[in-house]
């Protein structure tokens, strides 16, 4: 071959050869996850209700979401205990309140609000490791009842608390 027929290579050569070099250490995915490279398992604690005010399935839906979003977005293999990535925690707030106040005193807005206590351990990178509080809202009409966008306004919650922990526990942007 000739140089010139070897150069004309050279860009189909980088579109087969890249995705492996900068996923070749492990630690880059194409979902944004920066995960150690010999990480395997996950263990995702089941986040009991300790609000004052307790929604009786809020507990198993956020726990399924995180699990659902570590499965779908990693490579990682979920076991009940003991994974190299490790979540546990609790509800910790859930609550309504009105938002915005009419000129009648009357509200136009209502806020549901839960807040969710993660504890984050990963046995390969423990500088990585955190203790907070994530906490997220939804808005609505107040000529509507909780009752009425409950489902809908916990499902918006949990998917944006998922997110949050998701970034803060394996994207290092």
């Amino acid at each position: 071959m000739k140089i010139r027929e070897i150069k004309k290579l050279y860009p189909l050569l980088l579109v087969w050869v890249f995705p492996f070099l900068i996923t070749a250490c492990g630690v880059y995915s194409f979902t944004g996850a920066s995960i150690p490279p010999e990480a395997r398992t996950i263990s995702i604690a089941q986040f009991p209700n300790d609000a004052s005010l307790v929604q009786p399935t809020l507990s198993q839906r956020f726990t399924e979401a995180l699990q659902d979003k570590f499965l779908q977005r990693t490579s990682l293999r979920l076991v009940d205990a003991g994974g190299d990535l490790h979540f546990e925690g609790s509800i910790t707030d859930y609550r309504t309140q009105p938002t915005a106040i009419a000129g009648d005193d009357r509200a136009e807005l209502n806020r549901l609000t839960i807040s969710i206590r993660v504890r984050f351990y990963n046995e390969y990178d423990p500088d990585s490791e955190f203790e907070r509080t994530f906490s997220r809202y939804f808005d609505y009409a107040s000529n509507l009842s909780l009752s009425q966008i409950e489902d809908e306004a916990i499902d918006a919650i949990n998917e944006l608390i998922v997110e949050d922990i998701f970034n803060q526990a394996v994207v290092n942007w």
